[in-house]
């Protein structure tokens, strides 16, 4: 069983690893944009509470109440969730050492998510093939969850300095 300590390391480095995905998206892409794409990510999970996990484009479906909220507590969620699932797979002594590498390639492998789950659920097809640029938005998913993995590391490690 997990202390309370240990949690809250594993919560605070999901946070910390969005956040810095977040920033990262934001410099691309503007605050606009960003904002749209998590009231959509808010408007699937919205419908999946009341049963409808599949679409043929999201972008078309009846808005959902309070979804942008929804899409950026999702999106936070999910990656506090990926951070337990990393802390699983490695141990908890990762979050008290925390190695660069390890942390990387598990932000690339969470990218299997969005292209393979969330894109087709949300009607722009297996690795975005329904968009007008998949091989784009399949780069872009790539280099978000890159920076993910490495905003996990920089997480883990800036907390593990400041618990010593």
């Amino acid at each position: 069983m997990l202390a309370a300590q240990d949690i809250a390391k594993v919560v605070l480095t999901g946070i910390g690893a969005t956040a810095l995905m977040d920033a990262w998206m934001l410099t691309l892409v503007g605050r606009g944009p960003l904002s749209s794409t998590f009231a959509l990510v808010g408007r699937w999970v919205g419908y999946m509470l009341r049963g409808r996990f599949v679409h043929t484009s999201i972008a078309k479906a009846e808005p959902f109440p309070a979804e942008r909220a929804l899409g950026w507590l999702t999106h936070y969620v999910v990656g506090i969730v990926y951070a337990g699932a990393l802390v699983s797979v490695l141990g908890i002594g990762w979050t008290r050492q925390p190695t660069f590498l390890s942390a990387l390639a598990f932000g690339v492998i969470t990218v299997v998510v969005p292209l393979f789950v969330m894109q087709p659920a949300m009607g722009a097809g297996f690795a975005s093939s329904r968009t007008p640029t998949p091989l784009k938005n399949c780069l872009r998913s790539i280099a978000n969850h890159t920076v993910f993995g490495a905003g996990l590391y920089v997480a883990a490690a800036f907390i593990a300095w400041t618990s010593r």
